[in-house]
């Protein structure tokens, strides 16, 4: 296994490429102008008629072998504050614009859309993109891993859309202090991308193979300033807020408890690339609820942050390791505990270093012999070659004034610190088709063992016609992450994955091919102990639908006792041996119709001899572009011997979203979960009375057993403020 993590580090390190940028051709000259700019979606200043057009999309799906069928052109200008954005998208045929709603960072598929991407340092790894719907809804995010975008980040900038019978316009002006980028640079990596429903099109300003996003930062273009932007400002800003809030608990019959609160943030930008956030008792009660899932697994399930202050460059932080491996994992951090303080800086140190430093302190929670804990991360990456880096991490969570002896015995007992260390190399070729990862992470605790390493590795190639991987992980039993997310310990994993795509000439199928994947289990001795073999093939047509038959093998010998319902009932013994089959299909309709569903079905067999049915989707319908209803739903048939029986899981509940404008939004979440026993409703509204400042107002109620029977309840009111120093 060692043999294999040192082949994979130098095939990493061999599959390179210093090659000239791939779109290095494609430039638009920006001029500053003169004469006031006023965002309105009417292209009538003096600025505009002067200013260069990039036309000519290409078609990125459904092929990238033509010129784009809908036609746009785009502006872009400046003066001493904003950068200017123009985009002039045309209409291809009659019949109205498809788009979700007016709701913010909607989704880029279910919408006819316009999207700027920069590379504002010129490192094909990070940037910035916005852009809008064609009703006006604004769509705005931090790009990282050179060409995905963290729709979480929330900045101040302004936007108007404007119809007309043969196209619609997107104007926008974004601060220069908004964004960061390299002092006295006249030349940074753009692209424009869009997305057209009616022709289930998706084109871009350079050319872009469609296998890859039109995000992807190694195919950008450049902007050519006529001189530089202006230079970087110190900025900063104050972001305060008040609250007040009440809740009860039904359960307990405990008296409404009323709080209140005040705290708030500070960005100071420091130079033209680093960031510093301070936080003060910060409150996340406006942060959207979490959909939940019905959990049948052996672990612990992931859900992603969306709370603001963690979100900037926060790659640094939470995308060391890989999806089942984070030494890191911001919500360890505040959920159910409160957070007195805490700052993070984080950027660009100069064209090849980025650094990530946090340092967060929660408050003592006596009930539960909880004592202040602080969270200290410093993350550091050094670019090598032309868009590859390599990482390194540092993580310590420390329990303050915290001496645990026997008289503890019959409370929650917490460790004294566990610390964590690691490195990463991250490979991405100069046109994107290899990638990959090679890592190795130690932790440290209070009588540490042998056995408390981590080492993983992966190669990744993406073709128009392949898409292969192979994947290996070793996670020492003893390895232990507190602040991070690594839900299994103690095994060795290999997982390799083989995608083949076909392209009919014509018809209705777009693209279609099998993918064959396997994931391999092993304990220390390298037994194995775990595996699921999976065969599947995906139909892509033309309409954008999309459908998959899915048939799977798995095999789990037990490492621990095991519920195979997640109910609390009894459980399979440890050592036991479990081997079933599955085999199920997933739907997924056209996006550009005003009714949208999903729809998926499994059946196999289970833990036990047992069998399992599983059945689900959604059943989405818009009233464009105000409202936007979607019922979800899963349901889990287990079909067990004695002592579990049969059991039924439902999961089921409506999202009801109301944009009134593209800056007051109503939205509604009603979530009824059988295995949990909790109905939980979630309504929020926000205003966004200016740029980035906001007016929330939160209900939330858990019920449970009857619809009446109301287990907690409460209502927050929140107020914030952006204010620029």
């Amino acid at each position: 296994m060692n043999r294999f993590f040192t082949c994979c580090f130098f095939l990493l390190a061999f599959f390179y490429s210093s090659a000239q940028k791939k779109n290095a051709a494609f430039q638009l000259h920006i001029h500053k102008t003169d004469t006031p700019i006023h965002i309105d979606g009417i292209a009538d200043e003096a600025g505009w008629q002067n200013a260069e057009v990039a036309g000519d999309f290409r078609m990125v799906l459904p092929m990238d072998t033509s010129g784009a069928l809908v036609r746009t052109d785009v502006s872009m200008t400046y003066d001493n504050e904003n950068l200017y954005l123009l985009a002039v998208c045309y209409n291809y045929g009659e019949g109205t614009h498809m788009v979700e709603s007016l709701r913010r960072d909607f989704s880029f598929l279910k919408n006819d859309n316009f999207l700027l991407f920069m590379d504002t340092f010129e490192d094909q790894t990070t940037g910035f993109s916005f852009g809008a719907n064609a009703f006006g809804a604004q769509w705005d995010g931090a790009m990282y891993e050179g060409g995905k975008v963290d729709l979480s980040w929330d900045n101040k900038w302004a936007s108007a859309v404007k119809n007309y019978p043969d196209k619609w316009v997107f104007e926008a002006a974004i601060p220069f202090k908004t964004i960061r980028y390299k002092k006295d640079a006249k030349q940074w990596g753009v692209n424009f991308g869009r997305n057209d429903l009616k022709t289930t099109e998706k084109s871009s300003w350079t050319p872009v193979p469609r296998q890859f996003p039109t995000a992807s930062l190694a195919y950008t273009g450049s902007i050519i300033w006529d001189e530089a932007p202006p230079a970087p400002r110190s900025n900063i800003s104050i972001i305060p807020y008040v609250l007040g809030s009440v809740a009860k608990n039904y359960t307990h019959h405990t008296k409404s408890v009323f709080d209140k609160g005040i705290g708030g943030d500070v960005k100071v930008s420091i130079g033209p690339s680093l960031n510093l956030d301070l936080t003060v008792r910060p409150d996340f009660s406006q942060v959207e609820v979490d959909k939940q899932v019905t959990n049948l697994s052996r672990f612990e399930l992931f859900f992603p942050e969306r709370r603001q202050f963690f979100l900037e460059n926060g790659d640094l932080f939470a995308n060391f390791g890989y999806a089942d491996i984070r030494p890191f994992f911001s919500r360890r951090i505040g959920l159910g505990v409160p957070i007195n303080f805490g700052a993070r800086l984080s950027g660009k140190l100069d064209k090849n270093w980025r650094i990530g430093v946090m340092d967060m302190q929660t408050a003592k929670v006596e009930e539960r012999n909880l004592p202040a804990q602080n969270f200290a991360v410093l993350s550091l990456q050094r670019k090598l070659f032309r868009r590859s880096n390599i990482g390194f991490i540092y993580i310590d969570k420390t329990s303050l004034n915290y001496n645990p002896n026997a008289a503890d015995s019959s409370k929650n007992v917490y460790s004294r610190y566990n610390r964590n260390i690691g490195m990463e190399y991250n490979l991405a070729s100069s046109g994107n088709q290899w990638t990959g990862k090679a890592l190795v992470l130690k932790s440290f605790q209070p009588g540490s063992a042998a056995d408390d390493w981590i080492q993983a590795a992966n190669i990744q190639y993406s073709s128009r016609k392949w898409f292969i991987t192979a994947q290996a992980q070793h996670v020492g039993k003893n390895y232990t992450s507190e602040a991070g997310y690594v839900p299994r310990k103690g095994y060795m994993k290999l997982n390799p994955l083989i995608t083949r795509y076909f392209f009919p000439a014509g018809g209705n199928i777009l693209t279609h091919g099998p993918q064959w994947s396997s994931v391999f289990y092993f304990n220390s001795a390298f037994k194995e102990t775990d595996h699921s073999n999976i065969l599947s093939y995906l139909i892509t047509f033309r309409s954008k639908s999309t459908f998959n038959f899915v048939a799977q093998n798995d095999y789990v010998q037990l490492l621990n006792p095991f519920d195979p319902t997640n109910s609390g009932k009894d459980s399979l013994a440890s050592g036991s041996k479990h081997n079933w089959n599955t085999v199920g299909f997933d739907y997924v309709s056209a996006p550009q119709h005003l009714f949208t569903y999903t729809a998926n079905m499994h059946y196999g067999g289970y833990y036990a001899n047992g069998h399992l049915f599983t059945a689900g989707g959604d059943v989405g319908y818009r009233f464009q572009p105000f409202v936007n209803i979607t019922m979800g739903a899963s349901y889990n048939r287990l079909l067990l011997a004695q002592p579990w029986g049969n059991t039924n899981f439902l999961l089921v509940g409506p999202r009801i979203d109301v944009t009134f404008t593209n800056t007051l939004f109503f939205t509604t979440y009603i979530q009824y979960n059988e295995q949990l026993k909790n109905l939980n409703v979630n309504a929020r509204l926000q205003w966004r009375y200016k740029p980035a400042s906001d007016l929330f107002l939160v209900y939330t109620d858990n019920y449970y057993p009857g619809p009446f029977a109301v287990k907690t309840r409460a209502f927050v009111l929140k107020f914030n403020y952006w204010w620029n120093l």
